[in-house]
């Protein structure tokens, strides 16, 4: 324990471990790579001493050591609230501009990692694979109707929350781990996703909700080149109307672009929506509206009442990878509220649009979730949806939004 308090004295000497984006990159200065260094030596050979069993499992790479070193993290209090932001050997060398890049590709179906990770921790299906038996599987459930107006659904299934009790059962009915992050029963958890309150309070003037597109130039199938009704944006339009209309919400649609360079967009989002959330301070729920990139022969469309409609993915970012561990200096305060959030729209999504929403899809980097509680980063389709499937999706997304911020 002697040692425990010694590391967290370090951390406090040496300002904490990460550097933040604008901080030339992430790059350490040589006072703190020495303090760093010694204090990870340290966090070695305390775990040699105390639990060997995790010292020679992290060594040996195996799996699952980081849920085993959870575990004793939380046996040894002090010591786990310094590992729980302490940077490793492999994030203090990696490049801040690779960490910029891949958050660049936060969709499903792009990068370079192209499997998931099942909750035993293993590799399993193809992620192409695994998203057309999804697919495949949603077209079973379509119902067809002779009414084309939109109508918001009764209940339409029960979950039960009881079979979800076990990690391995929520992962395996509710979420798609990409092979570069992990998570651990500490965040899903259906009683502690269920219990946070993500209802919004109507009062008051300002916009209550902001819905605004990292990548403003992602299109599809149909779409018109120069015409931002036909892309991201337009969708984003007529969600924001439907909010407005149908369920009295003021919304702040914003429309500028940050991807002229996609590599940096999620950069140069940042501080402008910080300062508009500093000038609405009325703003309680972020929307981040993407659509995804998937293998051409697969088609995220179902019907809704005889229409036919794109599917939609929430997105979630861990700012943690199997590299690096945790990202210190993309820390998320919020990460937990954020997740709440997703889960708590994907369980309305179950009930009263079965097969509409695909698995929650967890990412190893932060991509700006940290701004609010209240942060949906939302794929609503992908490339080869047509104009009319995404704008399709926007009434039932509108409607489950509504019924998790009213209770």
């Amino acid at each position: 324990m002697v040692l425990a308090f010694l590391l967290l004295g370090l951390q406090t000497l040496t300002g904490g471990c990460g550097a933040e984006p604008g901080d030339k990159a992430g790059e350490d200065d040589f006072g703190s790579l020495i303090f760093n260094g010694v204090a990870q030596d340290w966090s070695e050979a305390l775990y040699g001493w105390y639990v060997p069993l995790i010292s020679f499992a992290q060594g040996e790479k195996h799996e699952t050591y980081w849920a085993m070193q959870g575990q004793i993290d939380s046996l040894l209090p002090f010591y786990g609230y310094y590992t729980r932001d302490m940077d490793t050997d492999a994030e203090r060398t990696e490049n801040f501009r690779e960490i910029l890049l891949a958050e660049a590709e936060e969709g499903s179906g792009s990068g370079e990692e192209t499997t998931y990770i099942d909750p035993e921790g293993t590799t399993g299906q193809s992620l192409d694979e695994l998203l057309k038996a999804e697919n495949e599987a949603a077209m079973q459930m379509r119902q067809q109707a002779e009414d084309w107006s939109f109508v918001p659904h009764v209940r339409q299934a029960q979950v039960d929350l009881e079979s979800l009790s076990s990690y391995e059962d929520l992962v395996q009915a509710f979420y798609t781990i990409d092979a570069n992050t992990m998570a651990g029963s500490d965040q899903l958890n259906v009683e502690k996703l269920l219990a946070d309150d993500m209802t919004i309070s109507r009062e008051g003037e300002g916009p209550q909700i902001l819905i605004y597109h990292t990548h403003s130039q992602e299109a599809f199938a149909d779409s018109v080149d120069g015409d931002e009704d036909t892309s991201i944006i337009g969708v984003g339009e007529h969600l924001s109307d439907i909010l407005r209309e149908e369920y009295g919400y003021r919304v702040l649609h914003h429309t500028a672009q940050y991807d002229a360079s996609r590599d940096d967009a999620y950069a140069e989002a940042l501080p402008a929506i910080e300062q508009l959330l500093a000038e609405n301070p009325s703003i309680q729920v972020v929307i981040d509206l993407h659509r995804d990139s998937v293998a051409e022969e697969t088609r995220l469309v179902t019907d809704v009442d005889g229409r036919p409609t794109a599917r939609f993915m929430f997105f979630n970012g861990l700012s943690r990878t199997r590299k690096t561990g945790n990202i210190a200096y993309l820390y998320n305060e919020n990460l937990d509220h954020n997740l709440a959030f997703s889960f708590q729209m994907q369980l309305k999504a179950a009930e009263y649009y079965p097969g509409l929403a695909r698995k929650i899809y967890l990412k190893g980097y932060r991509y700006n979730m940290h701004l609010v509680p209240k942060y949906l980063l939302i794929e609503l389709g992908a490339q080869n949806n047509t104009v009319e499937e995404a704008m399709n999706a926007c009434d039932p997304l509108a409607h489950i939004l509504d019924m998790v911020l009213s209770g």
